[in-house]
């Protein structure tokens, strides 16, 4: 897409810095799929997350990871609510996963990074990166203590399960859920996870300038064995990004087509045409195949920011 703005999603009309905004497009495809629900719960959500993520959620402090920030828990949510208006848009009666599962899926999707975010206790700890190989446990206890107070306590233990879709600290096939309608919103959310952050337009340089960075605080880059042997995974930021399109084809790519069912095709049943999240990663992987072959990552040029960077100048 040409002329894409840098703040804005795949269809570059919806800004994914907003909370607003992201909010209001939910709540919207929500409304046309589930005429007279009670939404009101995605709203108390949206309010809670740019809370917390800011700072001003009782018992926790400001984000401080730089790549999982707010603007990557918006995009993803909005991936999550359009594959789920899509699925039941297709589907009939039986087969829907329904409102309420439909309103449960936006919830996990807000805050299922949650788990970096630092406690007030946990201020000494340099940055919430230090728990990216915990976040999604870390995750699943903040949804199990929320969901009671939005009235949806009986699918609490269900969240936390269902977010493990998103991460790597447990095999997909491990995860504890026997419901069908249940599992595959699960892997509808793990399949957001990943097409809304890889077809983001500052994906190549967020990598270089932030993910390594997370990597680095929590020990994935290189992380020592108990026998004293060291594991290199990214020698450095640019290490990382020679990597990225072997971890797009033999992970990203195989999680999203096998291990999680191929749910993003109802992306292209959303947009009525192509998947725009496919050809937004098809263009990034393009251009990083472009650069690496140049042997010239000065290209790498797009202004590269992050919403945790601003909060911190703004407070």
């Amino acid at each position: 897409m040409k002329n894409r703005l840098s703040q804005n999603d795949v269809t570059n009309r919806v800004n994914v810095e907003s909370p607003a905004a992201v909010r209001d497009a939910v709540l919207a495809l929500y409304a046309a799929r589930y005429p007279g629900a009670d939404l009101s719960v995605i709203e108390r959500a949206f309010a809670d997350i740019e809370a917390l993520f800011e700072g001003r959620f009782p018992g926790y402090l400001a984000c401080d990871t730089l790549y999982h920030d707010l603007r990557h828990t918006l995009d993803m949510t909005l991936a999550t609510a359009r594959l789920i208006e899509a699925h039941d848009r297709v589907h009939a009666a039986p087969e829907r996963l329904g409102v309420r599962r439909a309103i449960l899926g936006v919830v996990i999707a807000l805050l299922h990074d949650s788990g970096y975010l630092k406690r007030t206790s946990e201020a000494h700890i340099e940055n919430g990166a230090v728990f990216t190989k915990t976040h999604v446990t870390r995750s699943g206890e903040f949804l199990r203590r929320y969901l009671p107070t939005l009235g949806y306590g009986a699918e609490a233990d269900l969240a936390a399960e269902l977010v493990h879709f998103t991460g790597y600290e447990r095999d997909l096939d491990d995860i504890k859920v026997e419901s069908g309608p249940d599992r595959l919103l699960g892997c509808i959310v793990g399949t957001a996870d990943l097409i809304g952050q890889m077809s983001d337009r500052m994906y190549l340089e967020k990598c270089r300038a932030f993910l390594y960075e997370e990597f680095v605080w929590g020990s994935v880059a290189r992380e020592r064995l108990p026998d004293g042997r060291e594991i290199v995974r990214y020698a450095s930021a640019d290490d990382l990004i020679f990597k990225t399109p072997g971890f797009y084809e033999y992970v990203a790519r195989e999680r999203i087509l096998n291990k999680l069912g191929a749910q993003d095709r109802y992306a292209a049943v959303h947009f009525g045409g192509p998947n725009l999240y496919q050809e937004e990663i098809d263009r990034n992987m393009r251009y990083l195949r472009d650069t690496l072959a140049s042997a010239d990552l000065s290209r790498l040029r797009r202004a590269c920011y992050s919403l945790s960077q601003r909060q911190r100048k703004a407070a």
